[in-house]
């Protein structure tokens, strides 16, 4: 179960990386001709707060644990 959701977590930050890149390789070749750099930035903070969500809930339902600073 926690390897499922190290692959979750991980698949969530490779799509907010990838909507990052896109969206920089948008600015760079539209120069603000089109709305697919906001697109891509709107997707990427969509996946941030759904990932942010996803963390609170499996630490809700007890799935992860935090253990504090060491």
């Amino acid at each position: 179960w926690f390897a499922i959701l190290k692959v979750l977590a991980i698949l969530a930050f490779i799509g907010i990386l990838g909507s990052l890149a896109s969206a920089l390789v948008y600015l760079m070749k539209d120069k603000g001709g089109s709305n697919r750099t906001v697109n891509a930035l709107t997707v990427r903070i969509g996946l941030s707060v759904a990932l942010f969500l996803f963390v609170l809930f499996a630490h809700h339902m007890g799935w992860i644990e935090s253990t504090g600073l060491q």
